[in-house]
């Protein structure tokens, strides 16, 4: 086996010129690093990447957690984290925690053992703040909240939510549905929001990453005199739920007691495909919108309007948090206001569009980085 030895005398230079070339820790000249190389490519020298690990301390290894990557919108989103972190010289390792039980807790123990420099956490966390902040290590969240002092990036979701309120009543729409995961999701943020006064935590245990889109969505429908229901399809990889409450929600447009529909880009392709099946004219009979805009927005037989998450966008801003968490050995997000949280748990004892607004405001100031999203037209709405 060839080692730094080999390399080194057939350079003509010495093991420790070698070792700064192979490890990348010190000036070389650029003429002894073109000899040194030449030897390496010649003797076909790997070099040893567990020695090179131990000896920088880093591993340039990144664990994404996410819920599956079976729906479009976490495929899209771990393509885009994948090429963000290549660019900084860094490997992703995926976790689907929907197929790989107790992925979580190995990811973690991974990155305590420092078998990783970090962790990108994007999937529902049942763990309270106190876990995420005691690992001392690189974490970065997704579209949540995991504990004061870990940085969050996440979409423009209370922006997103107007966005689509904005055209659904522009557009004359009255009854509007959306279809969405289990509503039981919501359940860290409303029981913090519920006893945060009582146990004094510092946050929410996690907060779901379009509850802000919800509570928009709601209050503006609303205050503009639209009803609008939430009927829970299933989890999100569970497209057969998804493809169930479709048929059940096209049912009733069909029987004309709702006339607008808004889900993932899932969802939102099951919906056109029904509707067109029981023969509704769409935008005219029923009104279609995604949230996420993915590939597949494109490809459920008409082009469907959707709020488009930018997740170029979203994966850069994640890695240079990445970058910061990982030099400075963890970063330090900005404290959340005090009062803020203190104002949003007051305001939850209504039933009203306050409760709402309170929510999304405190939720917010959780989010470090917020990235704007868009509207893109398609044939699916007036």
């Amino acid at each position: 086996m060839v080692g730094m030895r080999d390399v080194a005398r057939k350079a003509g230079v010495s093991l420790s010129t070698v070792s700064l070339v192979v490890n990348g820790t010190g000036y070389v000249s650029a003429e002894m690093r073109g000899r040194v190389e030449a030897a390496m490519r010649e003797l076909d020298y790997i070099p040893n990447e567990l020695a090179r690990n131990l000896y920088s301390g880093r591993t340039s290894l990144i664990g994404v957690i996410v819920p599956t990557i079976r729906h479009p919108f976490f495929s899209t989103l771990t393509a885009s984290l994948q090429r963000a972190f290549a660019a900084r010289g860094l490997r992703t390792m995926l976790c689907s925690t929907a197929d790989a039980e107790g992925g979580e807790v190995e990811y973690v123990d991974m990155l305590r053992r420092r078998m990783m420099d970090g962790i990108v956490m994007g999937a529902h966390t049942s763990h309270a703040p106190g876990y995420w902040t005691s690992i001392g290590r690189p974490v970065v969240a997704f579209d949540r909240y995991l504990g004061e002092g870990i940085s969050s990036v996440g979409s423009d979701h209370e922006q997103g939510g107007r966005l689509v309120a904005d055209l659904l009543v522009r557009t004359g729409a009255r009854h509007v549905v959306t279809l969405g995961g289990p509503r039981a999701q919501f359940h860290d943020l409303q029981r913090w929001v519920a006893d945060h006064a009582a146990i004094g935590d510092d946050g929410p245990a996690s907060t779901f990453p379009t509850v802000r889109y919800h509570l928009t969505l709601e209050r503006e429908l609303r205050a503009a005199g639209a009803v609008h229901e939430y009927l829970e399809a299933g989890e999100v990889h569970d497209m057969q739920a998804y493809a169930q409450a479709a048929r059940v929600v096209c049912a009733r447009a069909a029987e004309g007691t709702v006339d607008a529909i808004v889900s993932s880009d899932v969802g939102a392709a099951f919906c056109v495909q029904e509707a067109l099946r029981l023969g509704l004219r769409i935008p005219e009979d029923l009104q279609i919108v995604a949230y996420d805009g993915t590939y597949l927005a494109q490809a459920a037989g008409l082009r469907v309007t959707a709020v488009r998450q930018d997740f170029d966008a979203i994966a850069d801003a994640i890695a240079g948090r990445m970058d910061e968490a990982i030099a400075g050995g963890c970063v330090t997000a900005e404290p959340v206001d005090d009062g803020a949280m203190d104002d949003a748990a007051g305001g939850t004892g209504t039933d009203g569009a306050d409760a709402g607004t309170d929510v999304v405001a405190s939720v917010l100031r959780m989010i470090d980085d917020l990235v704007p999203v868009a509207l893109m037209p398609g044939e699916t709405t007036r």
